[in-house]
């Protein structure tokens, strides 16, 4: 276990959460293998346990496995868990594990389902690292018993959704012998940068929740809480959590969404441009991230991809695009595109220039000096915001990053958390809704949020369309300075009809509030201070940097 981690006493009973102490029985139901409680001994003596399912007779199969911290004994119903996230029920048996693959889906077609309660969660040995270059190992470990057992054809898959492909990002790296395909269907990869500080903003809600969820176990378990206070800058120990791309060589059928602003979005797309694979493919799409991925659809795609390089079969695969992405016109509805790469060729990242005199995006650059200002608190009693806003005359597709580059200054405090929002408007002038966050249907185009004294970027990772920032130090304002500040708008694809509208919302909280106990990212922990004011025209080049993508 890296040096700088630190470990706690476990925040929950096993017990207390439904998952007996371990004791191996089998049975088949339906002509699926039901082993429980398989114990796997890790390369260090230490045991972990798995249950396994495959089919009870017939030739080896390839095994997928769902690796994840929720509980390899836990069915969730969403219907009732998570009703606005719309998931069909039906389309999962009861003995599917949280974001993990439906084993009496996949058994009945050839393959094993492998779901893992890793070191130190559940009644597993060992103490829990999350997403650690340990926890890599383990998985990796895993991956090299299953692909040597009897009933295994020697060709292993992984699959699930969120931490379930962030773990998927780790082990990858090592490139361990038996694993011949993964499928990470939305994941961060850099869990600074994309959950514990967006923008160096602290995230409050959504990142010291995850360790109530995690910290289930019998002995001990990795202190998130104090080393999130212990680190407040990317450093070292941060980095042990990323996951390095350039390592990475096996078959990759990625899926992201436009619709995990703040999460996922982000990290699976980076993962997709990063990853030295020579078999990937990356499907975008626009819609509840767990539905679509339990969709009947969506699992006929997996097996598809997972047919091929662990079966060897041919399959709709030989006619994938090697990109696909849905550019969304509303909630629920879009239009699904082909392309070679990612970012899109043939981009053509496209100023709209601030005015801030009459609230407007403009096509061409502003001569004219101008100023808006907004309270940076909720409590001002003045606006507590700046809109901007621009109308298509011909119709758009706007698909990737976007970049916003404002003049600022805080006019009574030395630092200042500026949270961005990119919204649709229909030719009426109304904010047309999309999804957002695996439950919510009012969301917007796109999110970017920074403090401004993270504001110094990393001049290596930085492009002209994508800031990324250093997170090295804090470089605090000077009363009065204006400066200049550069915004990662994380990615999107959205199609604008003529006579339809962009906005850009700039204020000092967060522009979506949903109330406790809705699960999503808060930032509660807030520098802002007096009036923000916004400098634009002339001298000042503040702008809207927007990907014009050829339809």
């Amino acid at each position: 276990m890296p040096e700088s981690y630190r470990v706690r006493d476990p925040i929950g009973r096993p017990e207390d959460k439904g998952a007996r102490p371990p004791a191996y029985d089998s049975r088949i139901e339906d002509g699926v293998l039901i082993e429980r409680d398989v114990a796997v001994t890790l390369r260090d003596g230490a045991r972990i346990y798995v249950d396994v399912y495959r089919p009870a007779d017939g030739p080896p199969v390839p095994p997928l496995i769902a690796w994840g911290p929720y509980g390899k004994h836990g069915h969730t119903r969403y219907s009732v868990n998570f009703p606005k996230a719309d998931v069909d029920d039906s389309n999962m048996s009861a003995y599917t594990a949280f974001e993990a693959p439906d084993p009496f889906y996949w058994v009945p077609h050839g393959y094993a389902v492998i779901n893992a309660d890793p070191r130190g969660t559940w009644h597993s040995e060992g103490t829990a690292t999350y997403l650690s270059p340990e926890e890599a190992l383990d998985f990796r470990d895993l991956i090299e018993w299953a692909g040597t057992q009897a009933w295994s054809n020697g060709k292993v898959g992984l699959s699930g959704v969120s931490y379930l492909t962030s773990a998927q990002w780790r082990v990858a790296e090592l490139n361990p012998p038996h694993l011949a395909a993964i499928n990470p269907w939305e994941g961060w990869t850099d869990t600074y940068r994309e959950v514990v500080r967006h923008g160096g903003i602290p995230e409050t809600s959504f990142w010291p929740y995850l360790p109530t969820r995690w910290g289930n176990s019998t002995t001990r378990i990795e202190d998130l809480w104090t080393e999130t206070v212990e680190h407040p800058f990317y450093d070292d120990f941060w980095a042990s959590k990323a996951a390095d791309f350039s390592k990475i060589t096996v078959p990759a059928f990625v899926v992201a969404s436009w619709t995990d602003q703040a999460l996922h979005t982000r990290g699976t797309l980076e993962g997709f441009k990063g990853i030295a694979s020579a078999h990937k493919w990356l499907y975008v799409h626009g819609r509840k991230k767990w539905k679509h991925y339990y969709d009947a659809a969506s699992v006929e795609m997996q097996r598809a991809f997972f047919d091929h390089f662990l079966k060897g079969e041919e399959t709709e695969l030989a006619e994938w695009p090697r990109v696909r992405f849905e550019v969304r016109e509303r909630y629920g509805a879009g239009e699904d595109r082909a392309g070679g790469e990612w970012p899109l060729a043939g981009t053509r990242y496209t100023p709209l220039w601030l005015d801030a005199s009459a609230g407007r995006l403009r096509a061409e650059p502003v001569a004219a000096e101008s100023t808006v200002g907004y309270a940076s608190r909720a409590d001002g009693g003045d606006p507590t915001r700046a809109t901007f806003d621009h109308v298509f005359e011909t119709p758009t597709d706007l698909v990737g990053h976007m970049k916003l580059r404002l003049w600022m200054v805080a006019d009574a405090a030395d630092d200042m958390d500026l949270f961005v929002a990119v919204q649709k408007l229909d030719r009426a002038g109304e904010v047309v809704p999309f999804a957002y966050y695996a439950q919510f249907e009012d969301g917007p185009v796109a999110l970017g949020w920074l403090r401004a004294s993270h504001r110094e970027l990393d001049p290596e990772r930085s492009t002209a369309f994508q800031p990324v920032l250093a997170h090295r130090r804090d470089l605090k304002l000077a009363p009065g300075e204006i400066v200049p500040l550069d915004i990662e708008i994380w990615p999107s694809g959205t199609r604008f009809d003529r006579g339809e509208g962009l906005r850009v919302v700039v204020q000092g909280f967060d522009i979506y509030d949903y109330p406790k106990p809705s699960v999503y990212a808060r930032h509660e922990e807030l520098v802002n201070s007096g009036r923000h004011t916004i400098h634009a025209g002339g001298r000042y080049d503040s702008h809207l940097l927007v990907p014009v993508v050829p339809r």
